[in-house]
């Protein structure tokens, strides 16, 4: 028999597992229409702007009366604005910690400065555009060379290119996010070294950006620009010779027993169907409650991709001031997109809607599992050092380099990344653990995708789900490797949030 779901006893559709044909009978109603696997049926007569309820929630509105039985997607649902009740901290409770005798452990690199890394990278970061092939020139040519076979505990040299630097207004917006940005990726624990590359000339002057971090040369930071050293060639030729001086430090690095409370979990979701909201998103939200439990942090993010579920997050705020920077937030998401000519509905991508998702209210409502059930400790803007423990929300685009990015430089040692279409992403220098929402992509993915929550569609539990996958971020912490770090995925996933006019 065709299987279905519905999530609530509110709800006025319900999901189609599989492809429900015209004529079939799924909840004791026909389907007046063939509806494609992930999508929405109506189960009762729905009144021409009568909210479209699913997981108890409003999901947006009916163009015209909806009979039982049709399809109900993007010919006959919209979306208009309407009030949300926020009730700060009222769904908060005493977070439930597992006893410090029997926490969870990892093998991680205990760095100087107390904080852990996952991985022991070189990077070459860039303070331009200008330099960015130079900084690839740099990190190919030690690649390549051979010459990190002799230091097993380096996972690699790598280029953090980006697309700006220059015309920016060096006291405006943008300059600020990429100064965070920048100094959030050189900081990042799993990161072990760093030669910063610049041109010379531009209006992201390195000297400038060290001193507002009181940085200073060393045997594991260096920096130089094309201009100063003489060129393309003379600055690829000592910028080889600046990372095999440090490669013996950053090698000297061993991993050893830690406890989970050190790990930062990134929360990402890209290419989304109508069951990621039911099974790897929730799912995900389960680990993250076991994650918590034994002291970690999550970080969930992509703003845009919240709007419609922030009152439920409102209200696990740990306090009225966490929940209300989260609103405050949205609204300047609001306002940012109505100038921009564009509305916060201009997501859903067209992949999601063909996976099921109508309109961003439906898409936040499952995405926003994956921040599990605990209680909201603080709300951080974009790249922002993530200082709490517990879980936190990260202010980002919804687009998941530029959100990564953030969440990365905020300190996160390892991610997780949802998927339901099938979405192709690394985020070095942090591992990315692909979750498949479906049995199909993940047979379909099987090179990128490492677990797979279809099966919670057939009959798994969440909380078994859950496990899997924190035993599964604990093996990645540990130095397993990920799908997309097989296939060399991380190096092109830098993209800092660029903000305000390009001059």
């Amino acid at each position: 028999m065709t299987r279905f779901i519905k999530l609530s006893d509110t709800d006025n559709i319900l999901l189609v597992v599989d492809p429900l044909k015209k004529g079939e009978e799924a909840h004791a109603v026909t389907a007046l229409a063939n509806i494609p696997r992930g999508h929405k049926m109506a189960i009762r007569k729905i009144g021409k702007d009568e909210p479209i309820v699913k997981y108890g929630q409003t999901i947006g509105f009916a163009r015209e009366d909806i009979v039982p039985g049709a399809w109900v997607h993007e010919h006959n649902v919209y979306l208009h604005s309407f009030e949300r009740s926020y009730e700060f901290g009222t769904n908060t409770h005493p977070t439930r910690f597992v006893d410090d005798s029997a926490r969870a452990t990892f093998e991680g690199f205990r760095r100087a400065n107390g904080r852990v890394g996952t991985r022991n990278y070189i990077a070459t970061l860039t303070s331009v555009n200008c330099s960015a092939s130079v900084a690839r020139f740099i990190a190919d040519e030690i690649n390549r060379s051979g010459v990190l076979d002799e230091y097993p505990n380096v996972d690699g040299v790598i280029s953090l290119v980006h697309g700006t630097g220059c015309g920016i207004d060096v006291k405006g917006p943008a300059y600020d996010v990429l100064k965070r940005t920048q100094w959030g990726f050189a900081t990042n624990p799993n990161v072990g070294g760093v030669l910063m590359v610049g041109l010379g000339c531009e209006a992201f002057q390195i000297p400038r950006w060290m001193k507002s971090y009181d940085i200073t040369e060393s045997e594991t930071f260096r920096t130089m620009t094309i201009q100063e050293t003489g060129g393309t060639r003379k600055t690829v030729d000592a910028g080889v010779k600046a990372i095999i001086d440090m490669l013996p430090t950053v090698n000297a690095a061993r991993r050893t027993t830690q406890p989970v409370s050190e790990l930062v979990l990134a929360l990402q979701c890209g290419g989304s169907d109508g069951y990621s909201g039911i099974s790897a998103n929730p799912a995900l939200g389960a680990a993250v409650d076991m994650l918590v439990a034994h002291g970690g942090t999550a970080v969930l993010s992509e703003t845009p991709e919240i709007y419609g579920a922030e009152h439920l997050l409102t209200r696990r705020a740990e306090n009225r001031e966490v929940g209300e920077k989260l609103i405050e937030r949205i609204r300047w998401w609001e306002d940012y997109t109505a100038r921009h000519d564009m509305e916060m509905n201009n997501n859903p991508s067209p992949g999601n809607k063909l996976g099921g998702l109508t309109t961003i209210l439906e898409k936040s409502l499952g995405a926003a599992a994956k921040g599990g059930s605990t209680n909201l400790r603080a709300v951080l803007e974009y790249a922002e050092p993530i200082r709490e423990r517990g879980l936190v929300f990260m202010d980002t685009p919804g687009y998941d380099p530029v959100s990564a990015t953030g969440q990365v430089a905020g300190g996160a040692n390892v991610l997780c990344f949802t998927t339901g279409r099938g979405s192709a992403f690394g985020c070095k220098p942090t591992p990315s653990i692909k979750l498949a929402s479906n049995s199909f992509i993940y047979e379909q993915m099987n090179d990128d995708m490492d677990v797979n929550c279809g099966d919670v569609l057939e009959g798994v539990s969440l909380a078994a789900k859950g496990e899997e996958i924190f035993n599964e971020i604990l093996r990645v912490a540990s130095g397993g490797r990920t799908k997309s770090e097989t296939l060399g995925y991380g190096d092109n996933e830098f993209v800092p949030w660029s903000l305000g006019a390009t001059m």
